[in-house]
């Protein structure tokens, strides 16, 4: 009798949470911009609940992909969208800040180094602060050290403060499929977009500033960058992925 009760609690709570969630919504489009094509996923204030950062499964192994991260949600549960989320270590944990689930798995890292996270200034994507999304340049958001409930660090900055990266150069010769995050003004909408084809910094940067209307801007990765848009019949794989950023919501 009590198992039968205790089982009749867990279908209605799981009923609850389900109708909390929002319908997995068609949030990615195909945007063109200055000649080159990107998928940009639009997030409003009101779906920022609903977004979650993953690292590892339940028994604590690196998820590494989208398939494995379908896999931990809860029944009647799905992703609108997911792609990776930071830069990485060899064995797949965060070169700098990873906040999830209320606890903090790698801490901030403010120091100059090699390589394209230690292209200062870098910066952290912050959720569920005094802003619903904010992207905030490292060394501020350590002096600040603000409440988020999500939290993802990487490098470099491509908008700060309505400027693009002071390192960005119009003729540079390094191109990749790059993706990252930039948020509106008011921290009230958050766009991640991944480019189509390879792309420089600089035309990267643009699109987030002046294709999209950011005040502020952070580049996840290129070159291993991976997108899951199902309303776009999308799903890369490939490479194993450290941080995964995405939207959950209902299913239909």
């Amino acid at each position: 009798m009590r198992l039968e009760i205790k089982r009749r609690l867990g279908l209605a709570l799981g009923a609850l949470i389900a109708m909390t969630l929002p319908a997995v919504a068609e949030v990615c489009e195909k945007r063109q911009f200055d000649g080159q094509g990107y998928v940009v996923c639009t997030l409003e204030a009101a779906q920022e609940p609903a977004l979650k950062l993953w690292l590892n499964g339940p028994d604590g192994t690196v998820l590494g992909d989208f398939r494995a991260v379908r896999g931990t949600l809860p029944a009647g549960e799905d992703l609108a969208f997911a792609m990776n989320a930071g830069m990485y270590h060899p064995d797949y944990t965060p070169v700098g800040l990873f906040q999830a689930d209320g606890t903090t798995q790698s801490p901030l890292v403010t120091a100059a180094s090699r390589g394209n996270f230690g292209m200062l200034p870098n910066g952290v994507f912050c959720t569920g602060g005094t802003r619903p999304f904010q992207v905030i340049e490292s060394r501020a958001f350590g002096k600040a050290q603000p409440q988020c409930r999500l939290a993802t660090q990487s490098g470099p900055m491509l908008v700060i403060d309505g400027a693009l990266h002071p390192r960005f150069l119009p003729d540079s010769d390094s191109r990749y499929i790059r993706n990252g995050v930039g948020v509106s003004p008011d921290g009230q909408t958050a766009w991640f977009a991944i480019s189509d084809r390879a792309v420089t910094f600089h035309e990267f940067g643009r699109l987030f500033r002046d294709g999209l209307g950011a005040r502020d801007a952070l580049y996840f990765d290129g070159s291993i960058s991976r997108l899951y848009a199902p309303a776009l019949n999308r799903a890369d794989f490939g490479r194993r992925m450290g941080p995964i950023i995405g939207l959950t919501g209902q299913k239909d």
